[in-house]
Parts: structure tokens; C-alpha cells; sequence
């Protein structure tokens, strides 16, 4: 009989402290036919074709956007990729439901038995909603009917880009959605955190290499059409282009093509294949720099600012080698007139000794003399025959051949020695002005922008 107490009293016990497995079973299958029945109930008469608050109210839905990889952005295509965390939040009157939970989670399969925004992004290229391992979506219903939808996302959108600064230009990238087919008088859209933090950009998010993310802002607008008026939710992503790449693939080697081109001010200008090899090398040199730093561009029908300075460069270059030409031709002007001088000199020698020679005896051995100087070739007699020689015909005459002598095709130009200085001063004044003006424009497209 006591044996029988102990085991009621103990049995009582630990119903009372709920360690009995049946009585957990029990509760849990009454908790799981509430939620049960409370969908069931939510979907009764449910029609998910019809708006929330059809004929009645405006629907406002809310949203947010978190970015999870930002980049790449093609500058050929014009458009720029990145993955994202869309949200959506409205107010289903419909759905609101009593019971022991204050929200439902739940998967995806109860986005299709509901209604749902019908928002396209306008000025998407291509739109990926990730499905592995299952369709990527959230989906909450509160008490109140309030509705939490977020669907993960890739989105290919177009950047429209002005490419006259480039490689030191800066661009907004929108990121533009809204209705397809509710126009504002049914669908309203809104920022769910304030125009400040709607749009969360983590900064290890970013994967660009040729651009900094430096910030991003949002806005709305109304657009109208032929079936009605609608609201665009905008995001701006303002990125700025970084300047190493180019500095290292085209700037530079164009800088030293024009140094190397102005070397050659510092050779004879008797030296003509060395001259000839110096401007033909660097003017081509010049050519395929101007071809590879067009090809990670579009085929825009106006000049960059790269254009511009490997215009200016391509110039400095090919003027060094029209200033050799210039050299070269003037020299041997120089020299042909030098030589035209001498002949007539010796044309009026010889005019002059002959007419002394007919008046002489030609007994006299000093007439004799004489005349033998005279039969001889111009450049092997002795300078001192000639009644004060020009200097330059002079020279000629020590050299005793019928070529210039080095006083004339030797030596430094007069060309040469001014294009030592004008040369690296003109180039030197248009990087100055050159950076100065696209850094400070820069600077300022960037502050207008953040404005």
C-alpha cells in the first residue's frame, strides 16, 4: 500500500513539473496546429491579384537596399555589377493574425500565395535572383499585417559615363526602380530609413580596381507617361577613377618619349643617321602609345584628356624631327653658298692673273713661275694668292677639297642651341598647366556631386 502512494505521488510530481515526454509531445503539437490554423485562416479568401487596400488608400512600400559586393564597373560597356540585399516592407491589412508567436517566419513558399510589389529596376541590363540551394528570400508577417520581403539580387545596370576628363573623372552610377504597373495614385514608394541610411555600403564590399567607392546618394522622382504617373526611387553611386594604372602605362612612357626626342638638340648635326633614328623611333613609339591607351575606352566621338596630352606629346615629338630637317636643310644652304663664293673667287683670279700674264715676257722665270701656279688646280695653290678671301672661303681653301669644311656642316646649329631651351621650357609650362586644370575641374565635378 505504500509502494502504491510513493509511485501516484511521484507520478503527480512530475506531471506538475513538466518532465513528463507526452505531455511535452502534446503541447508541442497543440503549438504547430495553432500556427497551423492561423495560416490557413490568413489565406481563407485571401486574393493575392488585388493590392492591399484595393479602391481604398495608397500603398506605401518601403525600402532598403544592403550591398554586398560592389564592382566590376566596364568602362566599355558602360555599366557596372554588384550583389544586394533588396527589402521591401508594406502593410497588408489582411494578414494581421492573434496568437502565441508576434511574428511568422517563413520561406518561400508563401511569397507566391500572397500579394507582392511588382518593382523592375529601370535601367537594369540583366537581373540574377539567386536560387541556390533555394530560392534566396525572406519572408515575415508581424501581427500588425506589417510584411518584410528580401530577395537577394544581382544586378548588371547601365552607367551612363562623360569620359572628357578621363583618366581623372569621376561618375555617378544610378540605380533606378519602382512600379511596373501601379502608378502613383496606388503604389507609393518610400526610403524605410531616411535618405541617409536607406543604402549600406560596407567598405570591404567594394571590389573595383580601377575606382574608389566614395559614397552614395538616394532621391526620388516622378515620372510621367501615357498610363499614368509613377514614383523612381534613385541611388547614386559616385565613383572616382584612380590615376596609378595610367600614370604607369601611358603618362610616363609618354613623358620620356618627349625627353628622349629633345636628346637629340645635343647631337652634331652632322650626325644625321643618329638624328634620323632618334625622331623616326620616337614618333613611332608615340603612335603605338596613342593606339594602347585607347583600348580600354569606348569608341567616343570626342577627345579625353589623355587624348589631349598624347596630342601635345605626338607634337613635341614630331617637331624634333622637323627641326633636324630644318637643321640639315639650312646647313647645306649655308654650305652650297659658301661654295658658290669661292668659285667666283677663283673665277676672278684667274681672270686677273691671265690678263697680267698676256703683258709679261715669257723669258721672265718669275712669269714663268707664275704661270705654272696659275695652270694649277684652284684648292692646291696657296691661300695667299687670293686678295683677302671671305673667312668661310678662306677655311676652304686650308682644306684643300672641294667639300665643306667643319666650320659649316659641323658644330653646333644656331637652331639646335635655341631648341635646348624653348624646347623643355614649352613642355615643362604644359604639364603645369595641364594639371592644374584637370585636377582642379576634378576636384570640383567631385564637390558638386557630393552636393
Amino acid at each position: 500500500m505504500a509502494f502504491v502512494f510513493t509511485f501516484f505521488f511521484l507520478s503527480c510530481v512530475s506531471n506538475v513539473w513538466g518532465n513528463n515526454p507526452k505531455s511535452t509531445e502534446i503541447d508541442g503539437n497543440i503549438y504547430l496546429d495553432n500556427i497551423t490554423r492561423i495560416l490557413d485562416r490568413l489565406l481563407d479568401g485571401y486574393d493575392n491579384r488585388l493590392r492591399p487596400g484595393f479602391g481604398g488608400p495608397v500603398t506605401e512600400v518601403k525600402t532598403d537596399i544592403f550591398v554586398t559586393s560592389f564592382g566590376p564597373v566596364s568602362d566599355v560597356e558602360m555599366e557596372y555589377t554588384m550583389d544586394v540585399f533588396f527589402r521591401q516592407t508594406w502593410i497588408d491589412e489582411r494578414l494581421k493574425f492573434e496568437g502565441p508567436i508576434e511574428i511568422l517566419r517563413l520561406n518561400n513558399l508563401m511569397v507566391s500565395k500572397i500579394w507582392t510589389p511588382d518593382t523592375f529596376f529601370r535601367n537594369g541590363k540583366r537581373s540574377i535572383s539567386h536560387n541556390m540551394t533555394t530560392p534566396n528570400k525572406l519572408f515575415r508577417i508581424m501581427q500588425n499585417g506589417t510584411i518584410l520581403y528580401t530577395m537577394r539580387l544581382t544586378i548588371n545596370a547601365e552607367c551612363p559615363m562623360r569620359l572628357m576628363n578621363f583618366p581623372m573623372d569621376g561618375h555617378a552610377c544610378p540605380l533606378k526602380f519602382g512600379s511596373y504597373a501601379y502608378p502613383m495614385s496606388e503604389i507609393v514608394y518610400t526610403w524605410k530609413k531616411g535618405p541617409l541610411f536607406s543604402v549600406e555600403v560596407p567598405e570591404e564590399s567594394s571590389s573595383l580596381l580601377q575606382y574608389d567607392l566614395i559614397g552614395q546618394t538616394v532621391s526620388s522622382e516622378r515620372l510621367k507617361s501615357n498610363t499614368g504617373e509613377y514614383v523612381i526611387m534613385t541611388v547614386h553611386f559616385h565613383l572616382q577613377r584612380k590615376m596609378g594604372f595610367f600614370l604607369i602605362q601611358t603618362y610616363i612612357p609618354c613623358i620620356m618619349t618627349v625627353i628622349l626626342a629633345q636628346v637629340s638638340f645635343w647631337i652634331n648635326k652632322e650626325s644625321v643617321p643618329a638624328r634620323t633614328v632618334f625622331g623616326i623611333t620616337t614618333v613611332l613609339t608615340m603612335t603605338t602609345l596613342s593606339i594602347s591607351a585607347r583600348h580600354s575606352l569606348p569608341k567616343v566621338s570626342y577627345a579625353t584628356a589623355m587624348d589631349w596630352f598624347i596630342a601635345v606629346c605626338f607634337a613635341f615629338v614630331f617637331s624634333a624631327l622637323i627641326e633636324f630637317a630644318a637643321v640639315n636643310y639650312f646647313s647645306t644652304l649655308q654650305a652650297n653658298r659658301e661654295l658658290r663664293k669661292v668659285a667666283a673667287i677663283k673665277a676672278a683670279q684667274e681672270a686677273a692673273e691671265a690678263g697680267r700674264s698676256d703683258g709679261e715676257s715669257s723669258s721672265d722665270a718669275s712669269s714663268m713661275l707664275k704661270k705654272r701656279m696659275n695652270s694649277t688646280p684652284h684648292f692646291e695653290r696657296p691661300v695667299e694668292v687670293f686678295p683677302n678671301p671671305p673667312v668661310n672661303a678662306q677655311a676652304f681653301l686650308q682644306q684643300g677639297s672641294a667639300v665643306p669644311s667643319n666650320n659649316l656642316l659641323t658644330g653646333t646649329s644656331i637652331i639646335d642651341k635655341y631648341s635646348r631651351i624653348l624646347f623643355p621650357l614649352s613642355f615643362g609650362a604644359f604639364n603645369l598647366v595641364y594639371w592644374i586644370v584637370y585636377l582642379t575641374k576634378d576636384t570640383m565635378e567631385m564637390t558638386r556631386d557630393s552636393v
